[in-house]
């Protein structure tokens, strides 16, 4: 074995679908190459000797956001302990501001952007030569159709274990200055017909969890029709072994059509993921996003009350131009509309995005280590910015788990961000943490809210047992009791993921 393609995942159910990639256009060297995936948390020097059991000439690592860090370790101590291996670096985090990074400066080489084309010749010059000169190397975006797909390269395993990752297009024509994505010129789809021949290859392997990592599914309508349709034939076709896709919308762009199309998948066979990220018009144009808010409202109110898909929908704290009014009425706003999910971010000042250039003019105060998180803005101060880090992860324990639907209600009222932050604030004060915090304790927190809010204690008791029938009383329930109503368990593995 001559290269070996590794990355730190998330997590083990996080297969990389940017490996796969190169590993199926390898051409003449994939016989050459193999995969080797770990998940973030690994010991740096088990990985480097797994890595070097192996006996690699090549390593090429995926450097991502979540990973950079402690691929940062394992490449500093392979070239102390294996000087001899030579490291290429790709991915998003190494694609910009490569000067900037130790990381850079460890490697021998750095492919930014694509490296479908560019990586698989880079590797064939370090093994055959001419050896490169040049340190970083500008990725070749070659024509959708001449890239190989990679979803044969899903093992057994991955199939039965792990998100199964898939892509109908890649890029994006929107130019949303925090997203990576806004750098693209535009969205290009990959040949349609030969992705949905592998869709139907993984399915008839046994593949039953699709997440499209698409930017923009359903840009283009009839193409997103098509793959639904895809997903339908499979429901009817097998009712009672259904499959479950994810696909992120642009949320102003629902026509008709696709209304019609979504509104026949039955409840635990899809899920989409919203980006509305603010509902101030002023801050979007701060940050050059089109949107138009009351469509997007409309079609996020269609899909709450006409369909069955799950719902998540993301909004960011910390964005240049919005203070916490803003930000309330809009996490409020969405709120109302009933999606199942709010997932509650902040701001993250992602390497090369054009957000840099709010820097001075608001204030922009970011984390100088990964995920480079905002922590104060001209209108958010370090202290209320941690209180919303606290509140984002309250709301993920206490509302988006699932766990808590019918007292959630209670807690939100009429003032839902405003009741959240006071609760938000409170439990931190009782707990002084915001991880490892046991589901138990977890209720009889929250029942100790409510009754501090005007319940009575009997109240609380039974808006809790509706939703957590756990030991929250002090009295043992029976171990099937304490499962909360739970969506499809496909559904579930996926949330969870």
């Amino acid at each position: 074995m001559t290269i070996l393609l590794s990355t730190l995942n998330a997590r083990y159910a996080h297969a990389s679908l940017g490996l796969r990639y190169l590993l199926a256009n390898m051409g003449p060297l994939q016989a050459e190459t193999e995969l080797q995936e770990f998940v973030i948390g690994a010991k740096t020097t088990e990985v480097v000797e797994r890595l070097l059991a192996r006996r690699p000439r090549i390593v090429g690592f995926g450097v991502y956001i979540w990973n950079v860090e402690e691929t940062t370790r394992i490449v500093a101590m392979l070239k102390r302990v294996a000087p001899e291996v030579t490291i290429v670096l790709g991915g998003p985090e190494v694609s910009y501001e490569t000067g900037e990074q130790e990381i850079c400066r460890l490697a021998d080489y750095v492919v930014t952007g694509w490296g479908d084309v560019t990586f698989p010749k880079l590797c064939a010059e370090i093994l055959h030569g001419p050896k490169p000169l040049m340190k970083v190397h500008a990725g070749v975006q070659p024509p959708m159709a001449e890239i190989a797909l990679p979803y044969s390269l899903y093992s057994a395993q991955d199939i039965a274990h792990r998100t199964i990752y898939v892509e109908a297009s890649r890029g994006c024509p929107f130019k949303c200055e925090f997203c990576l994505s806004s750098l693209d010129k535009t969205a290009w789809p990959f040949p349609l017909d030969d992705f949905l021949a592998q869709l139907d290859v993984l399915y008839a392997r046994g593949a039953r969890l699709f997440k499209f990592v698409d930017r923009t599914f359903n840009l283009n309508v009839k193409t997103s029709q098509r793959i639904m349709q895809f997903f339908l034939d499979k429901l009817a076709a097998n009712p009672d072994d259904p499959v479950y896709a994810h696909f992120e919308l642009v949320p102003d762009h629902l026509p008709e059509a696709l209304k019609e199309t979504i509104a026949r998948f039955p409840a635990g066979a899809l899920q989409f993921e919203i980006g509305i990220q603010s509902f101030n018009p002023e801050v979007q144009a701060l940050v050059s996003r089109k949107q138009n808010n009351e469509k997007a409202a409309d079609n996020i109110r269609w899909l709450c009350t006409q369909s069955q898909a799950h719902l998540h929908v993301d909004l960011i704290a910390g964005l240049p131009g919005e203070d916490i009014a803003s930000f309330a009425r809009g996490f409020d706003q969405l709120v109302a509309l009933g999606a199942h999910e709010i997932q509650f971010g902040i701001l993250k000042r992602l390497r090369g995005t054009p957000i840099i250039r709010h820097t001075g003019p608001f204030q922009m105060v970011y984390d100088p280590y990964p995920p480079y998180t905002v922590l104060a803005t001209s209108l958010i101060d370090f202290p209320t910015m941690q209180r919303l880090v606290r509140f984002a992860r309250y709301w993920d324990l206490v509302a988006n788990s699932g766990r808590f639907a019918n007292t959630v209600r209670q807690l939100l009222g009429a003032r839902p961000f405003e009741n959240f932050m006071a609760f938000s604030d409170w439990i931190y004060t009782k707990t002084d943490a915001t991880h490892r915090i046991a589901l138990e304790r977890l209720a009889k927190l929250v029942a100790e809210w409510l009754v501090m809010t005007g319940l009575t204690q009997e109240d609380a008791a039974t808006l809790l047992a509706s939703d957590y029938a756990g030991n929250v009383d002090g009295t043992h329930k029976s171990k099937a009791a304490a499962q909360p109503v739970a969506a499809p368990a496909r559904q579930v593995r996926h949330l969870a993921a």
